[in-house]
């Protein structure tokens, strides 16, 4: 296919297929052989030639086509011998016959199997009621729109109007197009028509925008899921809602609701249709937005202790460049604080007035004055989030200054300050629901045996890289070494409550001596070097203390560390410079989204837990914790912008897209697709990635956009997003700049389904999980402590953890082997199964009668009289995963019960275990090991007892969408109401989490 031949309709993926091309015929023996394909003249055929074949069988009347599947969705494509020589989506296969033949087919680019694909399918659809060619007769509901749209254009009513007002029309109803593309295309009508001119009539308008502004794979995506041509009714919108959006209680009213906000055309509102313009508008819109919407808001559990959330930091937020040379400004901090920061750095030095004041740069033009800052903060410290702010304060500045800095904070702050002293009795930090609108100052405090006015205290490393630029380190360094000491007010020392900054020795003297309301601040390389040898430590640690990880000094140009490196270990606060855009700050934004952008993120329940087992540095999947895959099809680009400095290469840009997953080092990954060449800025990518997602809760999807061909800059946006956020389904992902900054219209279009996920899937990896059960299925165990009575509890646990994983991944392989038998991938969902067999049964006059018996809980899918040897398959495949899913449904609560009985008698053993460990006398190493196998136990038994729930829950989903496809798709019998799931059986109770409190750094 020409690569200027735009498929923009179904009339022209017709016109395609009658004046025919070059296929290759896939054999079952995996050879493929080179054909030319062509649809009849009377579009009731597809023929192949050359072929030794008799003419007459050489070709498939369109009557017999049960279905068309895009991909290697066949066992013949599947094959080993075919599976690298050619691109997923440069396949294809028709299914037809009343025996189910497959005609396998590969074409030469992804273009040409979306024309075809699309018009089979339409032929399918309405080849026996409309065999002229589609396009012919009455006006379609697009031009009569567009045409309307002219007329209100034509002023002064004469049938034409300047080119300069159609450009700016077609330009304001498709924003981000590109006025000289708009331009270029009226010449190239205008020349072909030979009605050159200053003016535009309706026909030539109307030809220009269906070809400018219909995206192919839009429209072909609404072919697939329409029922009425070129346009989708209401029932085909709630099926595509449902099935591939993933969207839950989709009733018709909601579709109207879309359909009326999104539909141009006026006969389109009325009539409840929505046509490719408005599915387009739609899909673009925030309705449909790649971020899960529930995230917009705070949706997590805000009443935890202080110390179990990630809170977005700020380091040197009054910078707007480098370290050294950077200009201190006050705009810093408003722009810190409306991106929700909730920690604050400030360095206080003697001002030259008597006052103190806020820099971190010998070179800066001005300081800020101290007062200037706090009346900025009181200002707006709670604009964008309610949750508590907490100002680190690193005091270089007389006792004189320190004491109108403190006499500023309380008069300045007044009622927002919290100076109440720590509960003595309590074991956690009060939670950010309990402080919202409360400022937290986090410091030195004064010992309580000091009675003077002022008195000395230890002091950080913080800060003394630009003391020593000030000229100030001789003055300040200690005698004779050790920790430097600093002069601290009283009034000062005051204001420190909850967030009393100490000096870290050890991990053990912190879990021996430090209390909860104690903070220590680690360099990045001190952070990087626990998180490196002794991770397990560091992350137990951060489940009762605040940790503060400040960036190194040497990083005088304010680069950012990777939050990822420190979050993993459970580090809180990691404080960025705000003011350096690129990857490290797109993930720190990108991370904090995903709590309404209040600051606050919680951490995974595995790494808050008072006993679980959690590697930081983990290679591979996580006891308990369900592994995910993502699905990530890149489709298309639009309106992608230039890179910056590459303004010698001219207009056109190759970009290719680059998805990474940060996260876990078990889960960080990087995929790209092909690069789309001389593509323009609305390139068509189409191709699929796969990752494997061991740790959800922290893993984090970023998009890059780069130019492959570039001069000077690569790079084009980027957007990056929490795992938990992502939508699944067709989405317009948001490009941001390198700055963050939204890039207006610039979008990627993909599809994303995940494991675990209504719509767009529940994909199991094939390699994983379907083959693993046909060879040497992998259990799960617990692990010996070395303690008698310890251990003889957790052996209990052997049987159903086994049966557990049964149970689960009977059920998987099952649906693995019935989605592939349907044609579908892992990841489609069984509303998909179940509407695809419809089809086949549906497209035929000759059909054979199957059904679904809707009255039974486990509705069996029944055949009337002889079927083909594929749909017998199917039913067999069909069966196998009902009656595994029966057995998971009715034996899971026994199960269930075993491993909780199992786990919480292990949990009744951990307040006594340090008595226990001293009585076995185990020491060292053997010490060690003991505790790392009962929190590793503990960990397994609750995994997999959730585990085992939400495989049920799974199940019982999956029943309900089979009743729900069952009656909308006609192949249902005896059905009533589409039961809720819940009220086929009631959902397990899950575990509830251990209350914090005890000695907790033991695992």
């Amino acid at each position: 296919m020409p690569n200027d031949r735009k498929i923009n309709s179904t009339a022209a993926c017709i016109s395609l297929m009658l004046e025919g091309c070059e296929l290759k015929k896939v054999r079952s023996n995996s050879r493929m052989y080179s054909r030319f394909f062509v649809l009849d003249a009377d579009m009731r055929s597809v023929r192949w030639e050359p072929s030794k074949k008799d003419s007459e069988k050489a070709k498939i009347e369109i009557k017999s086509v049960k279905e068309v599947r895009v991909g290697k969705k066949t066992p013949v494509l599947r094959s080993n011998g075919l599976s690298d020589q050619f691109p997923d989506e440069c396949a294809f296969s028709i299914i037809y016959g009343d025996n189910y033949e497959s005609l396998d087919l590969v074409a030469s680019s992804a273009d040409v199997v979306s024309a075809w694909v699309m018009g089979l399918r339409y032929l399918v659809s309405y080849g026996k009621h409309s065999p002229e060619a589609p396009g012919t007769g009455h006006p379609s509901l697009r031009t009569s729109w567009i045409s309307s749209v002219f007329d209100l254009a034509d002023l002064e009513k004469s049938g034409r109007i300047p080119v300069s007002r159609a450009v700016q029309l077609i330009k304001a109803l498709n924003p981000g197009m590109k006025t000289s593309t708009i331009e270029l295309k009226f010449k190239e009508l205008q020349k072909a028509s030979e009605r050159p001119g200053t003016d535009v009539a309706c026909d030539l308008f109307v030809e220009a925008y269906c070809e400018l502004c219909t995206r192919p794979e839009i429209f072909f995506l609404l072919v697939q899921f329409s029922s009425n041509k070129e346009y989708l009714g209401v029932k085909d919108l709630l099926m595509f809602l449902e099935v591939e959006q993933g969207m839950e209680g989709v009733t018709e009213e909601k579709c109207l609701e879309i359909v009326s906000k999104y539909e141009p055309s006026k006969e389109g509102r009325e009539k409840g249709y929505l046509a490719i313009d408005g599915f387009t508008r739609y899909l673009l819109s925030a309705d449909c937005s790649i971020f899960d919407p529930q995230h917009r808001k705070v949706c997590q559990d805000m009443a935890q202790p202080l110390s179990h959330y990630y809170i977005s930091s700020a380091h040197s937020a009054c910078l707007l460049e480098d370290n050294f040379w950077g200009r201190s400004d006050i705009s810093g901090y408003i722009s810190a604080l409306g991106l929700g920061c909730r920690s604050i750095e400030l360095v206080l030095w003697d001002g030259p007035e008597g006052e103190p004041v806020v820099y971190t740069s010998p070179s800066a033009a001005s300081c800020v004055p101290f007062r200037a800052v706090v009346g900025l903060i009181d200002q707006h410290a709670f604009t964008a989030s309610a949750y508590p702010l907490i100002l680190c304060l690193v005091v270089r500045c007389s006792a004189p200054q320190q004491r109108l800095a403190a006499q500023c904070l309380r008069k300045t702050l007044g009622e927002k300050l919290y100076l109440e002293p720590p509960n003595p009795v309590a074991s956690y930090l009060p939670s950010p629901e309990e402080l919202k609108g409360r400022i937290l100052i986090k410091g030195k405090k004064l010992p309580p045996t000091c009675e003077d006015s002022e008195g000395e205290v230890s002091d950080e490393e913080e800060g003394w890289e630009l003391a020593r630029r000030l000229g100030q380190e001789d003055r300040e360094a200690p005698e004779g070494g050790g920790l430097r000491r600093v002069r601290l007010s009283r009034e000062l020392s005051e204001l420190v409550s909850l967030c009393q900054a100490v000096p870290f020795q050890d991990f053990e003297s912190s879990r021996r001596g430090q209390r909860y309301w104690e903070m220590c601040s680690f360099s990045e390389v001190e952070a990087g070097r626990f998180a490196n040898e002794c991770p397990a430590e560091l992350v137990s640690y951060n489940k009762r203390f605040l940790s503060r990880i400040y960036p190194s000094p040497m990083r005088i140009d304010a680069s950012n560390m990777n939050p990822q490196d420190f979050w993993k270990c459970g580090c809180q606060m990691v404080a960025m410079n705000y003011q350096t855009p690129g990857l490290m700050m797109d993930l720190n934004a990108g991370w904090f989204r995903q709590n309404g952008a209040c600051g606050y993120v919680l951490r995974p329940a595995i790494m808050r837990e008072e006993v679980s087992y959690f590697s930081a540095n983990a290679k591979d999947s996580l006891p308990g914790v369900p592994a995910q895959l993502l699905h990530l099809k890149v489709i298309s680009g639009q309106n992608l912008p230039k890179p910056k400095g590459s303004g010698a290469k001219g207009e056109v840009v190759e970009p290719y897209v680059c998805a990474e997953i940060h996260g876990i080092p078990a889960d960080c990954a990087e995929h790209r697709t092909k690069t789309a060449l001389q593509s323009g800025d609305n390139p068509i990518f189409d191709e699929s990635l796969e990752f494997q997602i061991n740790l959800p809760e922290l893993a984090v999807l970023r998009f890059v956009v780069l130019d492959d061909d570039y001069i000077g800059d690569e790079f084009i946006a980027q957007y990056t997003i929490p795992f938990e956020c992502l939508q699944p389904g067709y989405r317009h992902v948001p490009l941001q700049s390198l700055a963050g900054e939204p890039l207006p219209h610039a979008t990627l279009f993909v599809h994303v389904a995940i494991t675990d996920r209504r719509g767009g899937g529940k994909g199991h990896r094939r390699g994983l999980a379907g083959r693993r059960g046909r060879r040497v299925r992998e259990y799960t165990s617990t692990k010996a402590t070395g303690i008698k009575a310890i251990d003889e509890v957790f052996r209990t646990a052997t049987q159903p953890l086994r049966e557990a994983t049964d149970l689960r991944e009977n059920v998987q392989n099952a649906l693995v082997s019935f989605k592939e038998l349907c044609g579908l991938t892992p990841a489609a969902n069984m509303k998909q199964c179940i509407l695809t067999v419809s089809t086949w049964l549906l497209h035929s006059d000759s059909a054979p009668s199957v059904t679904l018996n809707l009255a039974e809980q486990y509705p069996p899918m029944e055949a009337q009289g002889p079927i083909p040897d594929l749909l017998r398959k199917v039913l067999t495949a069909y069966e196998t995963m009902i009656q595994t899913s029966r057995t998971l449904i009715e034996s899971a609560d026994t199960v269930y019960g075993k491993l909780i009985q199992a786990q919480q008698a292990g949990m009744d053993f951990h307040k006594e275990l340090h008595r226990i460990e001293t009585k076995e006398g185990l020491r060292g190493r053997k010490l060690q090991k003991a505790l790392e196998s009962f929190a590793w136990n503990i960990t397994v038994l609750k995994g997999q007892a959730d585990l085992l729930k939400h495989a049920k829950a799974e199940a019982l989903d999956n029943l309900w969408q089979i009743h729900n496809a069952g009656q909308s798709c006609g192949i249902g019998r005896n059905g009533s109401a589409s039961p809720e799931p819940s009220r086929l059986q009631a959902p397990l109770e899950p575990i509830p989490e251990t209350d914090g409190g005890g000695d907790t750094a033991s695992c």
